[in-house]
């Protein structure tokens, strides 16, 4: 089996745009694409992924074109992009559930998860994972749902901040929060509709927003979600979202200095900006350090010839925390890691208490 060698990062710049592949191998437009100044990342998808040794094979592929960081939506439960091969992570609602059953357990539980979901990754040569999901779980939101840990911003915090230690000590960047300033509220589903939070600012501080003054985080990712009482634009796309997050934010409330990700500006819930060039100046020119366009090579090509941003210095230095601070790990070399090996059963003893789909319930 092909293992992952770890790229050295370059002294080249990454550009603002993170982009994904057609599918298990390179075309010679995925190449085109990944040669372009202005992409700085790649997010791989489920379609790219057929085994672990095909995905360490695409990953090397990636980075002959290019040394660019890689990514990807790896929460665990029903978003967890790859399978066949990796372990089965819990949703991250599972977690929430032993916290009821023991907290000091319940935070062993997430730093396992975190630990297994970096190391997995990074034995396939994939950097970072758009985790953990930040949403409070208020039963409102069906793309959120079981996505969420828990419905109290205290145990959000708590759990989250244990898995984000857990993918730290497995060497990745950290965690990606999201979605800012939460999206557990909203009802409607911004992959295909535009959301709206009519709450007020001080009710969205007092639960949702809670967790994002606890943490440190290495990145968070705005929500294509509008909340009116505060600015009339999706929160990827205000500065107002941006100067909060900035100013009053960020471990301590010391304000936040990590990536700011745009979410994907495919999505409808972007669609209010106009076109891919108008969605990308409006991410950029609010504080976004990094688009992702996903899912439309078409509209990447568009973006990639019309769109001639000038580079803040700011968000290049941000970009370069990407790149991991140790040596990853072989797939192989995986079974001889105690810490590995220790944190998959506690991953195995969580599926003991998971919900029984209904058909087989007594």
């Amino acid at each position: 089996m092909s293992t992952f060698q770890p790229s050295i990062p370059t002294s080249a710049p990454l550009g603002p745009v993170m982009i994904d592949v057609v599918g298990t191998r390179l075309s010679d437009d995925d190449r085109r694409r990944l040669a372009h100044p202005l992409v700085g990342g790649v997010i791989l998808f489920t379609r790219n992924f057929r085994d672990v040794e095909q995905l360490c094979e695409l990953t090397a592929a990636i980075r002959a074109v290019r040394p660019l960081p890689i990514a990807v939506d790896h929460e665990g439960g029903r978003v967890q992009r790859f399978r066949d091969g990796f372990t089965r992570l819990p949703a991250m609602a599972r977690l929430g559930e032993a916290w009821g059953r023991d907290p000091h357990q319940a935070r062993l539980d997430a730093e396992a998860v975190g630990y297994v979901l970096a190391s997995e990754l990074r034995a396939c040569g994939v950097d970072f994972s758009f985790a953990p999901v930040l949403d409070l779980d208020w039963g409102r939101s069906g793309v959120v749902g079981e996505r969420a840990f828990h419905r109290d911003p205290a145990v959000v915090a708590e759990l989250a901040g244990a898995l984000i230690a857990g993918l730290k000590a497995a060497g990745m960047a950290g965690g990606c929060g999201k979605h800012f300033p939460g999206h557990g509220w909203a009802e409607a589903d911004s992959h295909v509709a535009m959301p709206r939070d009519e709450r007020s600012l001080v009710e969205i501080m007092a639960a949702d927003l809670a967790p994002y003054r606890t943490l440190d985080l290495a990145a968070v990712m705005p929500a294509h979600v509008v909340y009116p009482q505060v600015d009339d634009r999706p929160a990827g796309f205000s500065p107002v979202w941006h100067g909060l997050l900035r100013r009053e934010f960020g471990q301590g409330g010391r304000g936040f200095n990590g990536i700011v990700f745009s979410d994907d500006l495919s999505m409808e819930g972007a669609s209010v900006a106009g076109d891919v060039v108008a969605r990308a100046e409006a991410a950029y020119g609010a504080g976004c350090d990094m688009l992702l366009v996903c899912n439309k090579p078409e509209t990447v090509d568009d973006l990639l010839a019309r769109w001639h941003p000038a580079l803040r210095p700011e968000s290049t230095a941000r970009l370069s925390i990407l790149w991991p601070h140790c040596a990853a790990p072989t797939w192989a070399g995986l079974v001889d890691d105690p810490v590995y090996q220790a944190a998959r059963v506690r991953i195995d003893a969580l599926a003991v208490h998971a919900p029984q789909p209904a058909a087989v319930r007594a």
